[in-house]
């Protein structure tokens, strides 16, 4: 006898389960990582007074001033960037590797002293941003935040249709019962707490898959497109400005790194375009300080970051990832002449690049300030609600020695438009969907093997 067939509603309870068991485990790391990110200004002034502040006084030190007290101090290290002083009352900071080991080197800009290192890689932020991007593993590590955030999105789409009041809303649905005790309790819990993090929590997944390494390389592929004519007169090398990001710091705004970086003449110190130098800089190379006169010049905004440039055509970049996108500015300079060889700013992003760049700043909770973060942090609280609550309901009904997946039942309808809605979610994002096909023939032969089980002891 053909057995009938399984409601949708008991499949969703099967897929829903699933996908938190996938992607729990990702989205509490996600979430404690992501506050810790959230609130980083608060935390690093907390932790590094003492690095960044400084007494104001009357004369600044050149850029390239500070640069010889680094190389003094360290006269084998390689500099990479240089941050100036965002305000009057704070150090400079350089990076630089030394033997190998990334340090981050601050500077009081004022009287020349060095304030101290850090190790890049190994505070609390790089690590917080490291483990929230790539799980400190590289490659493999991205691959799995974004199959774990597609997931997420399996997982409300489910969830929500788990939720879907079939009589009248109200506690328990809207609000938890919290009278209630025992597995009541946290099913009420688990799903008010993700229902009203829903939509935000969708919007937190989006906006961060921009930035995955496959996804979100293709995504920015597609529609990261600026006037050829920018890079008409331009020798341009095979690098693109995304190389000057890494798992531990930001440097180039998300709508630039699909641009080429471009390349230094190195006979431009022979042609007379060499600007006046009074810097300890190589004569034939254009100063720190003059790129900075330049990125004032055009009216770069302070927080911006400066690379040196690697090789003897590589070029200076003035970076500037502003907490509002409007402001976002990236600069390529000529090490020799100094000319600027490409000015990108939010004028040139297309619509989606500024949807884009507006949302990932929303995530990040710099668009708005303290309301923004205290708004994102809610989400994160809201999420890790949920994920515990939902980890505490199966770890108290599951099976002794099982998984306890959910029985499939028969009594309902099946819901064809949330099928649909699987079936999209698996085109957008292809690492998901080759899952969910994995899953399914998996889940298809679990309940194969279990109806031969059950006909045979018939």
């Amino acid at each position: 006898m053909k057995p009938p067939t399984p409601s949708f509603y008991s499949l969703a309870w099967r897929w829903h389960f699933y996908a938190g068991l996938l992607v729990i485990p990702f989205l509490i790391l996600l979430s404690l990582t992501g506050i810790i990110y959230l609130f980083k200004p608060q935390l690093d002034q907390l932790m590094y007074a003492d690095l960044l502040q400084v007494p104001v006084a009357e004369q600044r030190l050149s850029a390239d001033q500070q640069l010889a007290v680094v190389k003094q101090a360290y006269p084998q290290a390689t500099i990479q960037q240089y941050l100036p002083p965002t305000e009057a009352g704070r150090s400079a900071q350089f990076v630089v590797d030394h033997a190998g080991q990334g340090l981050n080197l601050f500077v009081d800009p004022y009287r020349g002293t060095l304030l101290g290192s850090q190790d890049a890689q190994s505070n609390l932020q790089a690590i917080a941003r490291a483990l929230h991007g790539e799980l400190m593993i590289g490659t493999l590590g991205d691959r799995l935040i974004e199959l774990a955030a597609g997931w997420s999105i399996v997982l409300l789409v489910s969830g929500v249709y788990l939720w879907w009041p079939r009589g009248s809303a109200g506690a328990g649905v809207l609000w938890p019962r919290l009278a209630s005790r025992g597995r009541l309790f946290w099913r009420d819990l688990h799903a008010v707490s993700g229902f009203w993090g829903a939509l935000l929590l969708l919007f937190m997944l989006l906006t961060g898959m921009t930035w995955t390494g496959f996804w979100g390389a293709q995504f920015a592929g597609a529609w990261n497109h600026f006037p050829v004519a920018m890079w008409d007169a331009v020798p341009k090398s095979e690098q693109l400005a995304g190389s000057l990001n890494s798992s531990t710091r930001q440097t180039v705004a998300w709508a630039v790194e699909t641009t080429p970086l471009p390349l230094s003449d190195p006979h431009a110190a022979h042609n007379g375009q060499v600007m006046p130098d009074t810097s300890p800089v190589t004569a034939a190379q254009a100063s720190l300080q003059q790129v900075v006169d330049t990125a004032a010049a055009r009216g770069v905004l302070p927080g911006y970051s400066i690379t040196l440039p690697k090789g003897e055509q590589g070029v200076y970049t003035v970076a500037l990832f502003a907490d509002d996108p409007r402001n976002d500015a990236t600069l390529h300079l000529d090490q020799y002449s100094g000319a600027v060889l490409a000015d990108v700013r939010w004028k040139d992003y297309g619509a989606v690049a500024k949807t884009v760049e507006t949302g990932v700043m929303l995530h990040e909770g710099k668009l708005f300030g303290l309301a923004n973060q205290l708004l994102m942090l809610a989400v994160c609280l809201l999420v890790l609600l949920s994920a515990v609550s939902g980890l505490i309901m199966w770890w108290t009904r599951r099976p002794q020695g099982r998984f306890g997946v959910p029985p499939l039942r028969h009594d309902l309808p099946r819901w064809k438009t949330a099928i649909v809605i699987m079936l999209l979610l698996g085109a957008a994002f292809p690492l998901v969907g080759a899952s969910l096909l994995l899953i399914w023939a998996l889940d298809w032969l679990l309940v194969r093997v279990g109806t031969v089980r059950g006909l045979v002891r018939g």
